[in-house]
């Protein structure tokens, strides 16, 4: 058997090194990309907080009514009121939508710019 000198030693250990990097490299998961919602999932998204807005009005405004024995006019109030908040939610939601994309444009448009 040859005798193994340092400089040997050290080249293989460089290359056992590298294999090993490379092996790494394919069995790395691949990094998390930004998820674009499609306009389809956007506006379900605004159905959904609408409508939980009127479900949620209605079951409070049932509750106090069968609480309180009354005619249904806490069911009325609060359902006109879930109905209110609902909108309010997907107005909200719609702002948001309209910043992010805005925001993405001008990024864009950076990126042109400097090209």
């Amino acid at each position: 058997m040859a005798p193994v000198t340092d400089d040997e030693q050290k080249q293989r250990m460089a290359q056992l090194e590298a294999r090993l990097a490379e092996a790494r490299k394919v069995q790395e998961p691949k990094p998390r990309t930004e998820e674009h919602y499609t306009m389809a999932n956007q506006a379900w998204r605004m159905v959904i907080e609408l409508v939980s807005g009127l479900v949620i009005g209605l079951a409070v405004g049932m509750g106090l009514d069968s609480l309180f024995g009354t005619i249904p006019i806490f069911l009325v109030v609060f359902t006109l009121l879930g109905l209110v908040a609902g909108v309010k939610t997907m107005i909200r939601s719609a702002n948001e939508i309209q910043t992010n994309e805005m925001a993405q444009a001008a990024d864009e448009k950076d990126a042109q710019d400097r090209d």
